[in-house]
């Protein structure tokens, strides 16, 4: 029998299962080697049993704590797939303020109709077994993931940072012009594809494993920087980070 896969999304923008969608011919060639039990963005079809559960979006709610376990539960593989699943993402900006405040923000005079808690990734809830990275996550890793499972190979994230493959792109460094950017920090795999279209490095795959955080704050000085110079933006993606917090 092929491995049983669903896909489940939680607090997020559903843009991660969309890329998956758009994964054209390589989409075809998964469907052939794997069935894919549940997919709210594709498919209508339920189901309580499989093997691998690919998670999308942060947890929010007290519920979303509950469901996340019984997923678990049914899951012999938890994958966290994406910038919200694996760190929070853009939705722990809001554990910057209390829950309060931010309910009345978005829903004004119905704000007691709502509840909310700090955003937190997945695996901060229940185990996780794998990581995919990035917003939206890298079409060849979710590929490469997936043939590791069915072939009972190792699976292992790129480890080096951004700014490995910028040299390799032969990029001009972003902080030359006049602007930051967290490649010296974040985790590579990208094929700095932000930075190649004339953007910068927005920290979406999270820290490397073992972040060189001198060499960060030494070049930050070279261009006249502190580390709270760039911390609010760094936020964007890494709140939880305790980093980000420091």
């Amino acid at each position: 029998m092929k491995p049983r896969v669903a896909f489940f999304d939680f607090t997020g923008c559903e843009g991660c299962q969309l890329e998956v969608l758009n994964f054209n011919l390589e989409i075809v060639d998964l469907i052939n080697v794997v069935d894919i039990v549940e997919f709210r963005e594709a498919s209508s079809d339920h189901s309580d049993e499989y093997d691998i559960a690919f998670i999308e979006g942060s947890i929010t709610t007290e519920k979303e704590i509950e469901r996340i376990q019984g997923i678990r539960n049914n899951a012999k593989i938890l994958v966290s797939l994406g910038a919200c699943a694996c760190t929070a993402g853009v939705n722990a900006l809001k554990n910057f303020y209390t829950m309060d405040e931010n309910l009345k923000l978005v829903y004004g005079e119905n704000a007691k109709w709502y509840k909310t808690i700090p955003a937190r990734p997945v695996h901060s809830v229940v185990p996780v077994d794998f990581f995919i990275h990035g917003c939206p996550p890298i079409r060849g890793e979710v590929i490469r993931l997936v043939k590791c499972l069915l072939t009972g190979k190792k699976f292992e994230l790129y480890h080096d940072p951004v700014c490995v493959e910028c040299k390799l792109n032969e990029n001009i460094c972003v902080y030359e012009k006049g602007q930051t950017c967290f490649g010296p920090v974040t985790r590579g795999g990208c094929n700095s594809i932000c930075v190649n279209s004339g953007r910068h490095c927005w920290g979406c795959r999270a820290l490397v494993d073992e972040p060189n955080l001198n060499a960060e704050k030494e070049l930050l000085a070279r261009y006249n920087l502190t580390v709270n110079d760039i911390l609010g933006k760094y936020r964007i993606f890494n709140g939880t980070l305790e980093v980000a917090k420091s």
